[in-house]
């Protein structure tokens, strides 16, 4: 059922989604063509799909620890390393899409809610290799796995916290400036995504993108949305099914956007 859920959901996505030729804003017009749009193969992306093939095929077991929302297909406290690769984690071309934002807008700082393996964040950190990327993960196992996989990439600028959210993130906050973008993926509930929007949103800037993984994953994910796209701070939305992305420049007449990807 949850399965046909998904498919009926993705069809009208599909059906009401724009490309870029009926997009007036310069910026996302602008950003769609270059970013969204980008089908040059980086390197980079070798590295980290390569990673992942080696994942898919790790039988280590790992103790899950999970603090949200859970998973809809393994509710196992037990599971190999291949099935967390296999169940967590997106299809390449949304880690692509992370390392072209991270590339493009060069974020003074990248803070992650839900490090899993670490596939995303070493998309971001080898988009941008100078700009340092907090990451957040709740399940001890998971994160000592992420930091073996970051120095198996040679990735020295990401600090991964091991710890729940609802802890961390109050001091993250207060620690780091100029985070220009925010990866939440992570506890996919409806209050708590939006408490760690309101967080988040204490100290945005005018480049600040917040991007939010899952947001048709259920319905209280889809409230979520709902609220988060239409609050007042929120200039831009761009909503790619799988992923929400949401803007606070003060130079955009405020819109919401279903591109097709």
């Amino acid at each position: 059922m949850q399965n046909l859920k998904f498919i009926f959901a993705y069809i009208k996505y599909y059906l009401t989604s724009r490309t870029r030729y009926t997009i007036h804003s310069p910026f996302l017009f602008e950003l769609i063509s270059d970013v969204f749009e980008n089908h040059q193969d980086y390197i980079d992306y070798s590295r980290v799909e390569s990673l992942k093939k080696e994942l898919l095929k790790d039988d280590r077991k790992i103790q899950m620890l999970d603090l949200g929302a859970g998973s809809l297909t393994n509710k196992s406290n037990e599971k190999s390393v291949k099935q967390t690769a296999n169940n967590s984690s997106k299809p390449a071309k949304y880690g692509r899409l992370l390392y072209r934002l991270s590339a493009y807008f060069k974020p003074k700082a990248i803070l992650e809610l839900g490090t899993s393996l670490g596939l995303s964040s070493a998309y971001m950190a080898l988009g941008s290799p100078s700009t340092e990327v907090i990451t957040v993960e709740g399940c001890p196992d998971i994160a000592s796995l992420a930091k073996e996989n970051f120095a198996k990439l040679g990735l020295n600028n990401i600090n991964i916290i091991t710890g729940n959210f609802d802890h961390e993130l109050p001091g993250i906050l207060k620690s780091v400036s100029d985070l220009e973008l925010i990866f939440i993926d992570g506890n996919h509930r409806k209050e708590p995504t939006i408490n760690y929007f309101k967080q988040c949103l204490s100290v945005a800037v005018n480049e600040t993108v917040i991007i939010f993984d899952d947001i048709h994953w259920s319905k209280e994910m889809e409230d979520a949305w709902d609220y988060i796209k239409h609050h007042p701070s929120v200039t831009l939305s761009v909503d790619i099914y799988f992923m929400g992305f949401v803007f606070f420049r003060k130079e955009l007449t405020r819109q919401h956007f279903i591109i097709r990807f």
